[in-house]
């Protein structure tokens, strides 16, 4: 038996032997769903063969047995309440779109784990989505509805259970975790402020990514300067960077409370204050001890149960009716950044085998989600990230890296994030699609080699990996920032889009799923051909500043820095095999050996090598790039957040000449329509061949080149 098994099932060993005799032993599953509305989708709006849609929102009540072996390794949830069955409870909020004669659809459920609350779908499959949290979520702005066109029943529901409500989240209900005789759970959290305006008031769960939209964890006392019972005082220090020393800000300086003027602050168990103001440009961080964990593991136990319902049950036990059940349903799992780390966790700690000992998911998409989710972990917070500058040192990052299994010299585990479902014959078949931002922020070459990236690894027969090149981590909206500042950033940030890529892809997994057609092969940049490589290896031009199109850019700065990865200690008492546990050491001590970390070699414009190249690349009319720069007073020179580069070519030698920038003009890529339309046709047969684009997309993609000529602009 494996290691990880050994130790997920040591423990209640004992319980599970009485389990399995005790008569009359309950089975957990989705027990009920409420339907609270069925209305028509999207205006009624008629997709070809497949009809019109249906939305149906409702809840659903879940039951988790907390000695079977597949839930032991959920955090705390030996400390959870239990009904009269002895099962732990949850109540999850329930979205789904359905053709309205269901025979009609695909056969394919899809369904997408939420990223903060918020539905991100439409927008990576959809040509022209978008909109705010509350329209996304709404399904307000939907594009082109290519989803629906292709017969997909889509299903959301609520897995972060931390998660405020408002703009449509969908919720998440689980119990909070106590003493077997009631007295509070406490623990060491760390949280990290980054705020990008000036404010007085900070959430203690507050940072870059969460805002002010999740649950805080409460602190045990709000008097900042009395010290516990075993001395304890919580701390708060301020830097300008991430590499830098910390700075105290004295506790009389600061209190737990609110203060939205920066006045005397009213008392608070939740918020911080502090009257001097949070200025943007700073990591603060707050260590403080928090009482009343969420058992946030039993995000992992919803999303597997209702697939599982979704997938296979008729109705619920009192006989309400399933609202996507088909008999060939097959089920595929989708979700972007942060909900890309939920599924290569869920994955990992073997939640894709449901308590019956079924496969729940046929197929899975983790997409701009390398690296995993620290959810099943006491005090978890799930909406923090990774990052060069902000959110680098929660667990997000720790051994294992890829799919296939290979030994880490640094922690001296062999592991692989397909183990479990390996060893129970309920692995997916898995499209890993990211961004080429992944690679030079987010470490995702360690997904792609050995962990110290001398050799490249083969993915396993059942997964396929797309690196998009040159591409930062959600395309940047247009059209772009005319100014400086543009943003947070030092260039404008990378247009150049996922949509194409991904819906070939999804269509290509689709196809492999339900009917068996071989899928395109991995398509990623590799050590082997050189377009992999270590960051001092990098051959990037001398871009200078320009006015190109009568915007003022600065000269791009390439500094070759990377983001290193060192082994993080979190304490004993965290499992960091297992991504779960308990975190006891904060901030966590770095191994002083790093990782192997590579990125992506470039080519004479400065744009990526290798990996997936878009057509927008093939026939550029810039430099795009998978970095971009913090500016002055924002972490100045680090990586700006999530985001690439686009600096455009001169439209004419003259021009570029001028500006003595080495890379070749429009005119000298394309002296007239003709060429570049001819250009744009050869790269989307090449694509349609490669099964990387659409053919419809391509005719749209040619026809747009005909209409409108040489794109000037992104």
């Amino acid at each position: 038996m494996a290691e990880w098994t050994r130790a997920a099932l040591a423990a209640p060993a004992i319980a599970l032997c009485a389990a399995a005799v005790a008569p009359g032993a309950a089975e957990a599953k989705i027990t009920r769903i409420e339907i609270a509305k069925v209305e028509p989708a999207f205006g009624g709006k008629s997709f070809g063969s497949v009809g019109a849609y249906e939305r149906v929102t409702g809840k659903a009540y879940g039951e988790v047995d907390p000695l079977e072996p597949g839930n032991a390794v959920i955090q705390d949830i030996g400390l959870a309440p239990r009904n009269a069955r002895g099962l732990v409870e949850y109540v999850t909020d329930i979205d789904i779109l359905r053709p309205a004669d269901r025979s009609k659809g695909n056969g394919i459920l899809l369904l997408e784990v939420l990223n903060r609350g918020r539905k991100l779908a439409f927008n990576y499959f959809h040509v022209g989505a978008g909109g705010n949290e509350a329209e996304l979520n709404a399904l307000a702005k939907p594009g082109d509805l290519l989803l629906m066109q292709q017969g997909y029943s889509m299903v959301w529901l609520g897995w972060q259970a931390d998660m405020l409500p408002g703009a449509g989240r969908l919720m998440l209900d689980v119990p909070v975790a106590r003493h077997p005789d009631g007295t509070p759970v406490t623990g060491i959290v760390r949280s990290e402020f980054a705020p990008t305006a000036p404010t007085f008031v900070q959430n203690l769960s507050s940072g870059w990514f969460t805002t002010m939209t999740h649950r805080s964890y409460p602190t045990v006392e709000t008097d900042n300067r009395k010290p516990l019972a075993d001395g304890f005082l919580p701390s708060l220090t301020v830097r300008a960077k991430e590499q830098e020393p910390r700075v105290a800000i004295p506790n009389t300086e600061w209190s737990f409370g609110a203060c939205p003027n920066g006045g005397e602050a009213k008392p608070s168990d939740t918020q911080i204050c502090l009257p001097a103001g949070f200025q943007p440009g700073r990591l603060y961080e707050l260590i403080y001890r928090a009482k009343d964990p969420l058992v946030m593991g039993l995000g992992y136990a919803a999303i597997r149960d209702f697939g599982s319902f979704a997938k296979r049950a008729a109705k619920d036990d009192s006989g309400t009716a399933n609202p996507v059940y088909r008999a060939d349903n097959r089920a595929i799992v989708i979700g972007a950044s942060q909900s890309g780390r939920f599924i290569r966790s869920f994955l990992y700690l073997g939640f894709n085998r449901d308590e019956a000992g079924s496969q729940v998911f046929d197929g899975a998409m983790p997409h701009i989600g390398g690296g995993l989710m620290p959810l099943n972990v006491r005090f978890s917070q799930p909406g923090r990230a990774w990052g060069q500058q902000v959110d680098h040192l929660y667990p997000a990052y720790e051994f294992p890296f890829s799919y296939a299994r290979m030994h880490d010299p640094i922690t001296g585990r062999r592991q692989g994030l397909l183990d479990r479902c390996q060893e129970t014959g309920t692995c997916p078949k898995l499209f890993h699609t990211a961004t080429s931002l992944e690679v030079w922020e987010g470490r995702q070459s360690l997904g792609l080699t050995d962990p110290m990236g001398t050799r490249d690894v083969a993915d396993p027969p059942s997964v396929r990996t797309f690196i998009f090149a040159s591409t930062q981590h959600g395309a940047a909206g247009l059209p772009l920032p005319t100014a400086e500042p543009f943003g947070l950033c030092q260039q404008q940030s990378n247009p150049n889009p996922h949509t194409y890529s991904m819906r070939a892809l999804l269509t290509a997994l689709t196809g492999w799923v339900r009917d068996g057609v071989e899928p395109p092969d991995s398509i990623k940049p590799r050590i082997a051909d050189g377009t992999l490589v270590a960051i001092d290896q990098v051959r990037f031009p001398a871009i200078p500043a320009n006015a190109y199109g009568n915007v003022k850019r600065p000269a791009v700065r390439f500094i070759g820095q990377g983001n290193p990865l060192h082994a993080l200690d979190f304490g004993p008492d965290f499992r960091a095999g297992e991504q779960s546990g308990v975190i006891t050491r904060e901030p966590p001590a770095a191994s002083p050996r790093t990782y192997g970390v590579l990125v992506p070699q470039a080519d004479a414009d400065g744009s990526d090598i290798g990996g997936l190249r878009s057509i927008f690349q093939r026939v550029p009319i810039g430099t795009y790039t998978a970095w971009n720069l913090f500016r002055a007073g924002r972490f100045e020179d680090g990586f700006c957040n999530f985001n690439g580069s686009f600096i455009p070519f001169a439209r004419t030698r003259q021009e570029r000449n001028d500006a003595h920038d080495p890379r070749l003009s429009i005119e000298e890529r394309f002296p007239s329509k003709d060429a570049y339309v001819a250009a744009m046709r050869a790269a989307a047969s090449a694509m349609v061949a490669e099964r990387v684009l659409l053919p419809e997309d391509a005719r749209a993609l040619v026809g747009q080149a005909e209409a409108e000529g040489i794109r000037l602009a992104p």
